[in-house]
């Protein structure tokens, strides 16, 4: 198995610990990983984007130009990323912010209203309500493993944090919708 992923939105919005976590999370699960991120120098409300590969066997590059999952958080990565998304994949976006959704029929399309959703809990969790319909629409680390990817991502100072963001995964694995399934 090996699981091509792009995140992309605006800095800030926890993209790349988003990918951090997936990260550490197939490590834990033993398996081969590549996390590579890309911003702009000005970090929050530039764009970010983080392409994480998680693979059973050797990964050969970690460029890439199409993905079997792209995680969408504003306009400018739908814009972006839509095409890249291979046939038979997957599209999961937050509507908030979208003014021209997804139109392929070729791919699994997901939404969650994740600012919405982080804003009942705390709005620091925005990135792990995403995380949580990901893995309610393709599982593909457990549970166990992304509780001990938080472990090593965040600081220790922050570790008092990781029940919160576990309640927002499972806040974001209740909440996804699919749009269109393929």
């Amino acid at each position: 198995m090996t699981e091509e992923i792009i995140i992309a939105g605006f800095g800030g919005q926890g993209v790349l610990s988003m990918g951090k976590i997936l990260a550490y999370s197939g490590i834990m699960q033993d398996q081969e990983v590549s996390w590579m991120p890309s911003y702009g120098p000005e970090m929050r409300g530039g764009t970010a984007n983080v392409t994480v590969i998680l693979s059973d066997d050797r990964i050969n590059s970690p460029i890439l130009n199409e993905f079997d999952t792209a995680i969408v958080l504003n306009q400018q990565s739908m814009d972006k990323f839509e095409s890249m998304v291979k046939p038979g994949g997957l599209l999961l976006y937050d509507p908030n912010g979208i003014s021209h959704h997804p139109k392929r029929k070729d791919i699994t399309i997901a939404t969650i209203e994740a600012v919405k959703e982080a804003t009942l809990i705390n709005r620091k969790t925005f990135n792990m309500v995403v995380m949580g319909a990901f893995l309610k629409v393709h599982p593909i680390v457990k549970m166990d493993n992304i509780h001990r990817g938080l472990k090593k991502s965040l600081p220790e100072r922050h570790h008092h944090l990781i029940p919160l963001n576990e309640e927002a995964i499972k806040k974001g694995m209740a909440k996804v919708q699919i749009i269109h399934k393929v």
